[in-house]
């Protein structure tokens, strides 16, 4: 059973949703932010990511599928450039009951009930399994989304892909947002990452699209390195 609280939620996130689909943010369009050249640099980068990381992918998913009952990626729905949803790739770092673990879990404390609400996160998340720990503490899990790159889904640099009922939450900042393809990496992700509120994040994917420049996403890219090996804000 769901509480008053998660029910409200989901009929909010269904709204949004619905209200994306149709149009955007008060039926605006936009072109993405970077036009041509950034798409070409995403898919160079992406193209030369995949070659040099393929034994890595194989080996992540050989691992994924041996040590955990289910599919080794994971398709999550989120919202990308002008409202349109797309399948954000993962490697599963969940168990395949997670849905029902999670219900259970925010059923049995108030508490942390109000951390999903707030942040969509838990920092004891009972649902992520041991390999799955490991590969989200250094982003491994994030790889697959090379292939959202390609696809056009997402870019490497962007603000945080979010679900429709987040974006909701972002007020005349969502017009910013959908501006711009979701990115792989961004300056929520050499921010602090978990570390950060979410209004600081909000805050950090205004500035990025407000402030875009080619020099902007070099330094994102450069400072992803060492908050990846860091682990720095890692949930």
């Amino acid at each position: 059973m769901m509480s008053a609280d998660q029910d409200g939620f989901a009929r909010a996130e269904h709204g949004a949703v619905r209200q994306l689909r149709y149009g955007g943010v008060n039926g605006s369009r936009f072109s993405a932010i970077g036009g041509v050249p950034k798409r070409a640099a995403d898919l160079l980068i992406a193209s030369i990511g995949i070659c040099l990381l393929a034994p890595l992918l194989v080996l992540v998913a050989l691992a994924v599928r041996l040590t955990s009952p289910g599919p080794a990626l994971f398709g999550h729905e989120r919202i990308g450039l002008n409202g349109q949803p797309f399948l954000c790739w993962k490697f599963r770092t969940m168990r395949a009951d997670a849905n029902t673990v999670l219900a259970a879990y925010l059923d049995s404390d108030p508490a942390l009930a109000r951390e999903w609400e707030e942040t969509r996160k838990l920092r004891r998340d009972p649902r992520i399994t041991r390999l799955g720990r490991i590969l989200r503490e250094y982003s491994v899990d994030e790889l697959p989304q090379l292939l959202n790159v390609l696809r056009g889904d997402m870019s490497i640099v962007g603000p945080r892909p979010v679900v429709a009922a987040e974006l909701a939450r972002y007020g005349s900042a969502a017009e910013h947002y959908l501006a711009a393809r979701p990115g792989i990496t961004g300056l929520w992700q050499v921010s602090g990452r978990s570390d950060t509120s979410y209004g600081e994040r909000v805050q950090l994917d205004l500035s990025y699209v407000s402030n875009w420049s080619f020099v902007g996403d070099v330094r994102i890219i450069l400072r992803t390195v060492p908050a990846v090996i860091g682990s720095r804000g890692a949930c």
